[in-house]
C-alpha cells in the first residue's frame, strides 16, 4: 500500500522542525534563524485512532507490528518531513531556492506551520505550452498532465483540478488570470494544505489568531505549541511525568507510581505550559493536527487479519473460515491507511501480490463475504482473505 507523506512548510523559524520533533522521534535541528534546516528532515509520526481491540474487549492481546496500542488507542505510523523555510522569491532561487520546492513534490499533504505570535521575519513558458497543445490536439487535461507530472500528478488529478475551477478545453483562450486559477486549483487538488498556528503561548498570538481565523477557513486551522509538546514528551521519556498525548492530562510522582520528582526549575516551566497552553486550549494541538491531516486526506484505517474469528495472525490455509494455522501471539497485528474509495480488491492485490490468484474470497466480521469491488468502509475495515491450499503449497 502507499506510504502517505505529510510535509511541514512555512517561513524560516516558524517551528517546522519543532513540529516534526513533537510528533516523531526525529531529532531535527532547531534554531531561531533562517536555514537551520538545510536538508529535509524525515520522521515517522503516529496518528491516534480508535483500535477495534477495545470494541471486542481484546486490549490485552492487541500487539501491533508497527506503532503501539494503549487501551484501545492505536498509534498508526505516518511519514512526515520538514524542509527549509521558504522565503519570498524561493521559486526564482532566493534563499536555498528551488531545491526546497523540489523536496515537496512527493508529499501528499502540506502542514503550513505559521508563527501565530508574529515574531518570525520573512526573508513562464506558457506560449510554448499553448502551441504544443494546439499542434497535438490534446485535451487541456492531457497537456497539463505532462506539465504537472513532475509533481506526482496523473491525468485524473489534473482533470479534477480543471473541474474544480470550471475550466474547459482551449488553452489558447486562457489569459493570465485563467492560468493562475488553474494552478491554484491544481495545488488545492494535488497538495491539500492545513494550517498549524504555532507558538500560541507567546505574546501577541491571540490577536494574530483572530485575524487568521477571519481570513482563512477555520476548519483547516489548528492552534499548536510544538515546543510545549516536545517538552512534555521529553519529561515523559525521562520518567518525570506520565503524559497522555493529545490531552491536557499528565501524572506526577506520588506513592502510587515510580515517577521521579520534578526539579524546581523544570516544575516552573511545566506550570507555564499548563497555564499558557494546556488549560487555555485543552492540548498542544499537535495530535489534533495529525488527525486533521488524516481526515483531509480521507484516510481510513483497515485491519487485515488472518483469522476473522479471533482476529489473530495465524497462517491462512484450507478448511473452514479463519484458516487452520497455528495462531501467533497478538490480535490486530496490522493496520494500513487507505484512501476513501479504495476497493477490497485493491487492498487484496497489495497485500497478497502474486498470491491473489489463490484467494477464494474476502470476509469481514460475522463471516460476511466481501466482493472485490466493495469499497472499504469503517463497517468492513476488519477483513480476512481466505486462500486455497495451493497458496500454502506454493
Amino acid at each position: 500500500m502507499k506510504d502517505f507523506l505529510v510535509a511541514c512548510v512555512g517561513k524560516p523559524s516558524a517551528g517546522k522542525s519543532s513540529f516534526l520533533n513533537a510528533v516523531s522521534d526525529a531529532a531535527a535541528k532547531v534554531g531561531n534563524f533562517p536555514f537551520t534546516t538545510i536538508k529535509p528532515n524525515h520522521g515517522v509520526a503516529y496518528v491516534h485512532i480508535d483500535c477495534p481491540c477495545k470494541r471486542f474487549g481484546k486490549q490485552a492481546q492487541c500487539a501491533p507490528k508497527h506503532g503501539k496500542c494503549v487501551d484501545g488507542t492505536r498509534m498508526v505510523p505516518l511519514r512526515i518531513m520538514d524542509v527549509a523555510g521558504l522565503v519570498p522569491g524561493a521559486s526564482t532561487g532566493e534563499g536555498l531556492g528551488n531545491q526546497f520546492l523540489d523536496d515537496l513534490r512527493t508529499a501528499d499533504l502540506l502542514i503550513h506551520v505559521v508563527d501565530a505570535s508574529g515574531t518570525t521575519d520573512a526573508a513562464g513558458k506558457w506560449p510554448n505550452i499553448v502551441r504544443r497543445h494546439t499542434a497535438t490536439a490534446q485535451s487541456a487535461a492531457e497537456t497539463l498532465a505532462l506539465q504537472f507530472s513532475g509533481y506526482g500528478a496523473n491525468l485524473s488529478c489534473v482533470q479534477k483540478s480543471l473541474d474544480r475551477c470550471g475550466m474547459k478545453d482551449g488553452l489558447d483562450t486562457w489569459d493570465e488570470d485563467a492560468v493562475r486559477k488553474v494552478v491554484d486549483g491544481f495545488l488545492d487538488e494535488r497538495f491539500p494544505t492545513i494550517i498549524a498556528l504555532n507558538k500560541i503561548d507567546l505574546p501577541d498570538s491571540d490577536k494574530n489568531v483572530d485575524k487568521i481565523f477571519r481570513k482563512y477557513d477555520p476548519s483547516k486551522i489548528i492552534l499548536t505549541s510544538a515546543l510545549a509538546e516536545v517538552f512534555l514528551r521529553k519529561l515523559h521519556s525521562q520518567g518525570f511525568i506520565n503524559y497522555h498525548e493529545g490531552t491536557e492530562f499528565f501524572d506526577l510522582a506520588d506513592e502510587s507510581n515510580s515517577l521521579k520528582p520534578i526539579p524546581a526549575a523544570t516544575q516552573s516551566r511545566l506550570e507555564k505550559v499548563q497555564d499558557l497552553v494546556l488549560f487555555r486550549y485543552g492540548n498542544t494541538g499537535v495530535q489534533a493536527t495529525l488527525k486533521l491531516a488524516m481526515d483531509t486526506l480521507q484516510l481510513i484505517p483497515a485491519f487485515p487479519v488472518r483469522n476473522i474469528n479471533s482476529f489473530g495472525d495465524g497462517v491462512a490455509g484450507g478448511g473452514s473460515s479463519g484458516g487452520g494455522g497455528k495462531e501467533k501471539t497478538g490480535v490486530f497485528r496490522d493496520c494500513v491507511l487507505v484512501k476513501k474509495g479504495t476497493k477490497v480488491g485493491d487492498l487484496m492485490a497489495d497485500l497478497l501480490g502474486e498470491s491473489k490468484k489463490f484467494c477464494l474470497y474476502a470476509e469481514t466480521v460475522g463471516g460476511v463475504r466481501l466482493g472485490e469491488d466493495d469499497e472499504i468502509t469503517p463497517n468492513n475495515s476488519i477483513m480476512s482473505f481466505k486462500l486455497s491450499g495451493d497458496a500454502v503449497r506454493e
